[in-house]
Formats: C-alpha cells, sequence, structure tokens
C-alpha cells in the first residue's frame, strides 16, 4: 500500500505529510536523466524538412563537442539545447535553458538560452529576418562563447554521414551533471 500526504489544500498540509512527499522526492529526482533522455527520443524520426531528425541533430552537436574536448556539462548542454522542439515551437531554447539551469553554470545556461537567435546567422535571410539579430548581444560577456556553439556544434550538426554517438555515450555524463542542482529554490540559503 502507497501511503500518501492526508491534505486537500497545501496550507492545511503538516510535517508528517511533508516527510511522505519528501520520501519520494529523492527516487523521482534521481530519475531525472532518464525522463530527460525520453523526452528528447521524442524528436526521433521529426525530421521538420532538415536532412537529419532532430533527435540525430542533437546527438551529432554533442558529439562534435565531445571529440572536441568539451567538458561533461558542455557536451550535455549540446545534446539537450534542441529539446525544446516539440513543446516550445516558438522558443524552444527557453524550453531546453529551463530543464538545464539548476544545473548549469551562467554562461552555459546563457549559450543555451540564446543559441536560437545566433545559429539564426546561418538562415534568417532566407525566412525575410535579420541574419545580425546577435549583434544585439556583441557586448554580453557570453557572446563569443555562443557564437563559436553554433559555429562549431550546431551549425554543422545536419550531416546525415557525420559520427553520431548513440545517447548511451552521454548517460554517464547525463547522470553527473543532474546529480545535484547548484540553483533550486528547494536549495537551504547559505547562512553566511
Amino acid at each position: 500500500m502507497t501511503v500518501r500526504a492526508q491534505f486537500v489544500r497545501m496550507q492545511d498540509s503538516t510535517a508528517a505529510d511533508w516527510q511522505v512527499i519528501a520520501g519520494e522526492f529523492m527516487p523521482f529526482a534521481q530519475a531525472l536523466p532518464q525522463r530527460v533522455v525520453k523526452h528528447l527520443q521524442i524528436l526521433q524520426g521529426d525530421y521538420g524538412g532538415f536532412p537529419v531528425d532532430r533527435y540525430t541533430h542533437s546527438l551529432q552537436t554533442a558529439t562534435r563537442a565531445l571529440h572536441e574536448g568539451r567538458d561533461e556539462e558542455y557536451v550535455v548542454c549540446a545534446l539537450l539545447h534542441d529539446i525544446g522542439d516539440t513543446l516550445g515551437s516558438f522558443n524552444h531554447p527557453d524550453i531546453a535553458a529551463a530543464i538545464l539551469k539548476p544545473f548549469v553554470s551562467e554562461e552555459n545556461l546563457w549559450m543555451v538560452q540564446h543559441h536560437g537567435i545566433f545559429q539564426g546567422h546561418y538562415f534568417f535571410h532566407h525566412l525575410g529576418l535579420d541574419r545580425n539579430m546577435r549583434d544585439r548581444f556583441k557586448s554580453h560577456p557570453h557572446y563569443d562563447r555562443t557564437e563559436e556553439f553554433c559555429a562549431l556544434y550546431d551549425n554543422p550538426a545536419f550531416d546525415a554521414t557525420a559520427e553520431t554517438l548513440p545517447i548511451e555515450e552521454f548517460m554517464p555524463m547525463l547522470q553527473r551533471v543532474m546529480a545535484q542542482p547548484r540553483y533550486s529554490i528547494y536549495l537551504k540559503e547559505d547562512a553566511s
């Protein structure tokens, strides 16, 4: 029999209720990498007109970053940068950034959150948009990092013949990066 909290309004919850909830939380949180991968795999077969499906693009972007010696956090960001395509058709970088925010550095978070505008440099002009839209961020400290991410990893990752490592290669990294959040409203604040 599963034990559950007994309140109908959160304001009526008790410490005992929250012990039950907290006991369920850790196993749930530890399974986050597996749930993230399941969502990433929804991109399999979703070509959207591109030469490779969005899942292959994600794996290929991460493969390129890994082979160039990027650290695990960066590789995980490369892997998940387009995970929001299915839910955020008009703001997919925001979805990816929201997933990564508790676990990654400010520079990697900014890179993921802004990669869509930077990647636009390669195709916006074909849609009647300003391909230099990214220039409004020229003075930002993470501009060069994001420009480089798109140039080296995101932009060339549509090659059906390029090496593309399977998701199993990235699972240990994903598990380590998502093992302990750095930032969360659920972390106790440092008293210093």
